[in-house]
């Protein structure tokens, strides 16, 4: 209990040391080119993030979504916010969380989600090859959501890479291809523990009761192509 405190009081001091530097204003500096390398645009996407790091703030940001569950389904209506900081033009830090309304169908439940750190900066770019490459990591702070949305889990670290490539470089009997790209995203998430305790529907009762959760690794990945070319 006296870690479970002293992480907890961290978490508050770090999340609270987060908010001041993402409000402290900008210094003057020339434009920057977001997601951009070359002639080509990475745009992100809402299912993961880009390889650009620069100066974002999302506020708020509603998703709808309905998944089975024992019992029936379980709609989630969640309300999301984001900041993202640039400490230079490489680095930046950034912190998320948002507030969840859960629901069963036979029973309610409303609260915060995790609330997530983050640091990401670029590590390589070529304008030439239309090449982008960012590397990030996140801090799941442990016990920061709500046992009633399913958000009350351990201590948990994403690290992950973001990239992009456009095809502006193939030769010129490939020159059909030149307007297209890809972005892509690739992030392990990895709880610091094996279980913990949330909310749901007891099959056999099949009333809302707090229910073991296990933790596992998940990989979470994602290739679209859906970038951009300047002409």
């Amino acid at each position: 209990m006296m870690q479970l405190a002293t992480t907890r009081r961290f978490a508050r001091w770090l999340v609270g040391l987060f908010l001041i530097v993402a409000t402290v204003p900008a210094a003057p500096r020339f434009a920057d080119a977001h997601g951009i390398a070359g002639n080509r645009f990475f745009p992100g996407t809402l299912s993961f993030d880009d390889p650009a790091v620069a100066d974002e703030s999302i506020l708020p940001l509603f998703t709808s979504s309905k998944r089975p569950d024992e019992g029936g389904d379980v709609v989630d209506n969640r309300f999301s916010w984001s900041l993202f900081r640039l400490l230079t033009l490489t680095l930046g830090v950034g912190i998320d969380s948002g507030w969840v309304h859960r629901n069963w169908g036979s029973a309610q439940r409303s609260g915060f989600d995790v609330t997530n750190l983050s640091i990401k900066g670029t590590v390589y770019r070529n304008d030439l090859h239309e090449t982008l490459v960012a590397a990030g990591l996140s801090w799941g702070i442990g016990h920061s959501g709500a046992q009633g949305v399913g958000a009350n889990g351990p201590d948990a670290i994403h690290p992950g890479i973001f990239f992009g490539k456009g095809f502006g470089d193939l030769p010129d009997s490939l020159a059909w291809l030149r307007p297209f790209g890809t972005t892509g995203a690739l992030t392990l998430e990895h709880p610091m523990t094996g279980s913990s305790i949330n909310f749901g529907v007891d099959p056999l009762t099949g009333q809302l009761a707090p229910m073991l959760t296990r933790n596992v690794d998940i990989l979470h990945w994602g290739l679209p192509s859906n970038s951009a070319r300047f002409t």
